[in-house]
């Protein structure tokens, strides 16, 4: 299995096609919030998303529960959480929900860890990159038969910027 996820795209459509397009073998895309697109714009091209603290359609919820494969996903922007100062909120939100994978953005910086048995991603942004970070998204590869997860952060021409992999027990 193969997810793309995407975050803080502030207004540029043309980057969130440009990642669709060539990540065409994906299973499912993300975006965690801040496009500043309407919720039915078609650059989404049937994307999970979510709202973010600078997204004003009320069709988007600000938080998603989904399944990819044997991975349950628990998306949401980020701002609810409080994410810039802890995880801890999120990560009892992933608890609750029986999350594995959990994406967020908000703080435009590009990062993944292990909390508890969950995987926290963060893809950075496509946009407006915060602390010396280049433009950034992210793949999560998986098989259903195995515990580990491998995480790459992409620029936007593809170049991988860093690549980590996880073990993350099934739930």
């Amino acid at each position: 299995m193969k997810i793309v996820v995407l975050s803080d795209t502030h207004g540029d459509a043309t980057i969130i096609d440009q990642v669709y397009k060539q990540e065409q073998d994906a299973d499912a895309f993300f975006h965690c919030g801040d496009s500043e697109l309407a919720f039915e714009d078609a650059h989404f091209h049937h994307m999970n998303r979510v709202k973010g603290n600078c997204d004003f359609d009320n069709q988007f919820s600000e938080d998603i529960i989904t399944e990819v494969g044997n991975r349950r996903i628990f998306m949401t922007h980020g701002h609810l959480y409080n994410i810039k100062m802890t995880l801890a909120t999120l990560d009892y939100k992933a608890q609750e929900t029986g999350a594995d994978i959990v994406l967020f953005g908000h703080s435009h910086l590009l990062g993944a860890e292990q909390v508890g048995n969950a995987l926290f991603l963060n893809p950075g942004s496509l946009l407006l990159p915060r602390g010396g970070n280049p433009k950034s998204y992210a793949t999560i590869e998986w098989s259903d038969e195995s515990d580990k997860l491998t995480v790459i952060f992409k620029t936007p021409t593809k170049e991988i910027i860093h690549k980590n992999i996880f073990n993350i027990l099934k739930k």
